[in-house]
This record gives C-alpha cells, sequence and structure tokens, in this order.
C-alpha cells in the first residue's frame, strides 16, 4: 500500500485541531452545497475533527457519508462529535488517500478541504478520488494560497512567519500555495478542462474573529510543528519563533485587525 511521505506541517496538538473543529460547511465548503442531493454518498479526504464531514451528512439525510484521515487519534475527536449531534449516517476510518481502500465509483461525491497542500504527490490523489467517484459524480476540493494571506495592519512577525512558512511548507514536501494549482493538477489526473469549475473563496476576520485568529496562530507558533521543524531545518531559531508568536498577539490587539485567507476551489464532474 502507498503511504504518504510528506510531513503534516502543522501536526495535530490541540491548538491546531481544535481551529479546525471550527471550519463548517457553509464557511469551508459552499461552493459544493448546491450540489448535494440528500441520497448521496460522500467520501471526505483529510476530514480531521470531522466538524465539516458531520455537517455534510445533515445534508444527506437519506444518504451515508465517510470521513477518513490518516491519523487515527484525531478521528475520535469527530466521532464523539458526531454522537453529540446525534448525526447517525457518518462514519470515520483511518486511510491513506494515496491508496483508498473503495471499489470504483463508490460515492457520488468525493471532497477534500486542506489536504492537497499537505501530500506529495496531489495529482495522484487527485486520480484516486476520480476512480472512487462515479460516473456524472463530483470531485471537489479547496485549497489555500499561503503566499496570498494579507493582513493589516502591517506587521513584521507576521511577515516572518508566512515566510518561514512557505519554506518550511515546501520543504516538509507539500505546496502551501495549492490553490492556485488545483485546476492545473485536476487537468493531470485526467479530468477534461470542460469538466472543472474554478473559483476562489476566503475566510476574512476582523474584530472577535480576529482576535481569535491571532491567539490560535500565537499558540501554533510555539506548539504546532511549526517550531521543532522550523527550528530543525534553519529556518528559525527559538527566538524567532517566540517573537514570532508575540507579534501574533501584537496583532491581534489592534483595534482594526483584518486577516484574509483565500482559497482557490475546483468542482469537478467524473465525465470521462
Amino acid at each position: 500500500m502507498t503511504k504518504e511521505k510528506a510531513v503534516y506541517s502543522h501536526g495535530h496538538h490541540a491548538s491546531v485541531v481544535n481551529s479546525h473543529a471550527r471550519r463548517t460547511a457553509q464557511n469551508s465548503a459552499a461552493f459544493l452545497l448546491s450540489h448535494i442531493k440528500r441520497t448521496d454518498q460522500i467520501l471526505d479526504l483529510g476530514c480531521g475533527p470531522g466538524s465539516i464531514t458531520i455537517d455534510l451528512a445533515e445534508l444527506v439525510p437519506e444518504g451515508q457519508v465517510r470521513g477518513v484521515d490518516a491519523v487515527a487519534s484525531v478521528l475520535d475527536q469527530a466521532r464523539s462529535s458526531a454522537a453529540s449531534r446525534g448525526v447517525n449516517n457518518v462514519t470515520f476510518e483511518s486511510v491513506d488517500a494515496n491508496a483508498l481502500p473503495y471499489a470504483d465509483g463508490t460515492f457520488d461525491i468525493v471532497f477534500c478541504h486542506q489536504l492537497l497542500q499537505h501530500v506529495q504527490d496531489p495529482v495522484g490523489i487527485l486520480r484516486e478520488m476520480k476512480r472512487v467517484c462515479n460516473p456524472q459524480g463530483i470531485v471537489a476540493a479547496r485549497e489555500s494560497i499561503y503566499s496570498s494571506f494579507a493582513w493589516y495592519p502591517a506587521h513584521l512577525q507576521l511577515s516572518a512567519w508566512q515566510e518561514i512558512y512557505l519554506k518550511q511548507a515546501a520543504a516538509n514536501g507539500g505546496e502551501p500555495d495549492a490553490g492556485k494549482f488545483l485546476h492545473a493538477w485536476a487537468a493531470e489526473a485526467g479530468f477534461k478542462p470542460a469538466d472543472v469549475q474554478t473559483s476562489v473563496t476566503s475566510w476574512c476576520y476582523t474584530g472577535q474573529t480576529a482576535k481569535t485568529w491571532g491567539d490560535m496562530w500565537a499558540d501554533r507558533a510555539i506548539h504546532s510543528n511549526f517550531k521543532p521543524i522550523s527550528i530543525e531545518k534553519g529556518f528559525a531559531t527559538e527566538e524567532d519563533i517566540q517573537a514570532i508568536a508575540k507579534g501574533w498577539r501584537e496583532w491581534r490587539d489592534f483595534e482594526h485587525a483584518w486577516f484574509n485567507v483565500p482559497s482557490g476551489e475546483i468542482l469537478c464532474r467524473n465525465s470521462s
């Protein structure tokens, strides 16, 4: 079985997983929602704590949703969330997206969110997504464009964070600007250009949401994989990391703090 060779840049510290758990189908998969039918069978790759997955399951009361992630431990939180919300048509299992253990054409919709930026072979995973999607089904993906993140006011330490993250993610074997590549990767994976719909949406944080965003990244600078990998690869020192965390907290306290996170999207009809 193929195994993922890229290193996940963020890791699974609580500061990461809890931020992922705030994602919803509405704020992270709006481009897909109008295409979902009540009876659909949906596969969500890289589901993490399952917040989006469970939302999708609520949209298909006569269907089923399967959330998969390479890290088994994070799926316990997903199962607990589904149980607490009383959602019974969703299951979770540990799977490597490079070699999906499902028959051809199993699912009506195959979706991933912020997964392809962290893998060594995104085209190969899109091929797998295409394979397990039924004819005329949908393959959909949404990925960030880290080099296009924008914020106000300018802050030297946030610029340092962005520069280091871009270096680190690439060194880990991923593509931090994956959102820009999705349509080209889809073509390489065998989708016809006419069957690929592209779009861009963003998360935008101001007021209290900017404070939450700043706190989250301050914690992630110190506690997630960002710190040990940056130091190990020589991109930053301990002092640099502490300064970045302090910078995030300084930025979050500006009265008019604003942060924009753009993501590219593809919605592919599986017609070939």
